[in-house]
């Protein structure tokens, strides 16, 4: 209890903005906690790290912590944060989005991210909806479902955020849920610690926009989904296709070394001072 409550008065701006705006049962309040752990299991100095958030609940998450904060534009979050690592390659840069703002109207960006494995750590919170914005569908609402712009079942087809940073070319690729809270510290961990762009997806059901709508039940029920549905990656590497089915993976998807764009780009800056030197 002394080490959360150090914790707690270490990284959180807890005397200036909290109650916070989160529905009761939400899983965002357990993300924060294993930001934090995680957080203080590293040599991290507090000045060193950036926290950057797009638009939506999640987002909320950079008010609440207490290091360099930068809450952006819906979608924009991570082109921000490339600047960030850019202009000081020295910080650690943490982007926390949503499902809909890293991968709808921040798609593109955070394929590029990835396919350029800038050194940053992206978290994706997926809740399988806009939940702050009024419960529209998003690229992982499973197919079928309810939304506020979905009345008669949504008719498109979700996409696996992890997947799909895995087929970018992400240096990391994690996938979690909030209610495996001890595992996801360890996820966040590992990826602030990844050289290169470490991706961890958070399996968070909003049980507000989403539950309700599609009759999954609240906040507990959507928890004891997340339980029964999650199997870990080694696990699933015995399973068949057929125990697999209605089941996702959870765990580390990939962990490989390729080269850092920060890096390279330094190489590019000194090849172009040593070639206009050679011309003065």
């Amino acid at each position: 209890m002394a080490e959360v409550t150090t914790l707690i008065h270490k990284y959180l701006r807890h005397d200036k903005k909290f109650p916070h705006v989160w529905c009761p049962g939400c899983g965002n309040g357990i993300l924060l906690g294993s930001l934090i752990r995680a957080i203080g299991r590293t040599n991290f100095e507090k000045d060193e790290i950036v926290v950057v958030s797009g638009i939506g609940c999640s987002g909320r998450i950079s008010v609440y912590v207490d290091f360099n904060t930068l809450h952006t534009t819906h979608g924009r979050a991570l082109t921000f944060a490339t600047g960030i690592k850019l202009a000081n390659p020295n910080l650690h840069v943490i982007v926390i989005m949503g499902d809909g703002d890293a991968t709808a109207i921040g798609g593109n960006h955070f394929i590029h991210a990835a396919r350029r494995n800038l050194n940053l750590t992206a978290i994706v919170v997926n809740n399988n909806i806009y939940g702050m914005t009024g419960g529209q569908y998003s690229p992982t609402t499973p197919y079928g479902s309810y939304a506020t712009t979905a009345l008669y079942g949504n008719i498109e087809h979700a996409f696996s955020i992890a997947e799909l940073a895995v087929m970018a070319g992400a240096g990391m690729v994690a996938r979690g849920t909030v209610y495996h809270a001890a595992l996801l510290d360890e996820l966040i961990e590992k990826a602030l610690y990844k050289r290169g762009f470490s991706v961890v997806e958070v399996i968070s059901h909003c049980h507000t926009q989403f539950g309700r709508r599609n009759k999954m039940g609240g906040a507990v029920e959507m928890l004891r989904r997340q339980k029964e549905s999650a199997v870990h990656v080694e696990k699933a590497a015995s399973m068949s296709p057929e125990e697999l089915k209605d089941k996702f993976t959870i765990g580390v998807l990939v962990d490989r070394d390729m080269p850092i764009y920060t890096q390279e780009y330094r190489k590019v800056r000194e090849a172009a001072r040593t070639a206009l030197s050679k011309t003065r």
